[in-house]
């Protein structure tokens, strides 16, 4: 099975190109899902299909051909699905401040929640073994960063946090109750939380591994673009993740040529020449700007030719080295990041309880270490050829 995530600025043409994707691994004779986990939709109108996939009466995957599905995560289903108690909850809390019941129901979609449905299915479908490949069209980068990061986040929640706020509330609530004017949270609201910690299990793992998840990152040769895409490939590193290739789409064709263009041309072959020197070895993908919108199957298959040739399979994979790793040697713990276009002075490290703390910039990455490192502590660090090696040792 292949996870593939397209991600990048909002606007660079993911959705037609992960749809593009899929077309091309159907016809290659693999079960495949296309799945939207941008909150603004658009993956039935790349295939222009002519339906509203939220007015169909099941939140199910919809065929497209004998091979191909797509599906686009409706919120307010999967609230009546999975987040029952988890939402009636806020509500509650959020009519007590004198907000109508409509509003109190919109404002209870919390951050996340699309996200996590996405990752629900995912890994349902994975378990299952039900496609051999699924396409992810994720939102804008930083969203996209919220969707993978989700795993790790909740997995430290209920392994820190859950226990304890549980047992805690479950002692003070009926007292808590007599004075508070709001009810705190029930028992089964924590149920409920449960459920959805035991349906994401193991997903992080899925993701993590080069074998089965690979990113993509889209991107247009355009400065401000460009550096959203460089910023992207860091934080995807930090969270354990493989990008295995840069897809520059919208790239002028050559053919263009009169006065008017001619700037354009020329900032966009100095874009291309940084894309390829700051992401190599990386492959890079140049798809040309196209003379009408890509809109239906025939289009799409179009586009798949272009990005792969008439025969590439985009399920190959063609990178499985790990963004970090850890590694005893001479007698010295170390672990290895690697940290591409992130500079000396942004990095900072410190350990806390079991984990190394890496933060770029305003990101933090917490990456837990084995059980043979977690009593030591970073002592020193260099960063070399993109890559930012940590020593661990004892603590005095």
């Amino acid at each position: 099975m292949r996870i593939l995530l397209f991600s990048g600025k909002g606007g660079v043409g993911k959705t037609s190109l992960a749809a593009a994707t899929g077309m091309r691994l159907a016809r290659l004779g693999r079960r495949t899902l296309v799945m939207s986990v941008d909150p603004a939709h658009s993956v039935a109108d790349a295939f222009d299909l002519g339906i509203d996939l939220f007015s169909q009466k099941t939140a199910d995957p919809y065929p497209v051909s004998d091979r191909l599905d797509v599906q686009e995560i409706n919120i307010q289903a999967e609230i009546r699905r999975y987040w029952r108690e988890i939402s009636t909850y806020v509500m509650s809390v959020l009519r007590t401040t004198g907000l109508p019941d409509l509003e109190a129901e919109e404002l209870a979609i919390l951050p996340g929640m699309e996200e996590l449905c996405a990752m629900m299915y995912v890994n349902q479908y994975a378990r299952q073994q039900r496609y051999e490949a699924m396409v992810l069209d994720c939102a804008p980068t930083a969203e996209s960063l919220r969707f993978v990061s989700m795993p790790t986040t909740l997995d430290w929640y209920m392994k820190h946090i859950f226990p304890v706020q549980r047992r805690v509330l479950k002692a003070v609530r009926p007292l808590a109750n007599r004075v508070s004017p709001v009810e705190l949270p029930p028992d089964r609201y924590f149920s409920n939380i449960l459920d959805l910690s035991q349906r994401l299990e193991g997903v992080d793992q899925l993701l993590a591994d080069p074998i089965i998840t690979s990113v993509r990152l889209v991107t247009n040769p355009e400065k401000m673009v460009l550096r959203e895409t460089q910023r992207a490939f860091v934080y995807f590193t930090l969270h354990g993740l493989t990008v295995d290739r840069i897809v520059v789409n919208r790239v002028l064709p050559s053919g263009v040529g009169n006065s008017f263009f001619a700037d354009w041309h020329r900032s966009q072959q100095q874009i291309l020449a940084e894309i390829e020197e700051y992401f190599a070895p990386l492959p890079v993908r140049r798809v040309p700007l196209l003379t009408r919108e890509v809109l239906g199957r025939e289009r799409l298959e179009e586009l798949a030719r272009l990005l792969y040739g008439d025969e590439e399979d985009p399920a190959a994979v063609t990178r499985t080295e790990r963004p970090y790793s850890f590694a005893k040697e001479n007698g010295r713990y170390v672990v290895r990041l690697q940290l591409p276009f992130a500079g000396k002075t942004e990095i900072g490290l410190f350990k806390k309880g079991d984990e190394l703390v890496v933060q770029v910039g305003t990101l933090r990455r917490h990456i837990g270490l084995p059980s043979s490192m977690t009593h030591l502590a970073p002592a020193r660090a260099r960063l070399e050829n993109k890559i930012l090696t940590v020593e661990m040792k004892e603590t005095v």
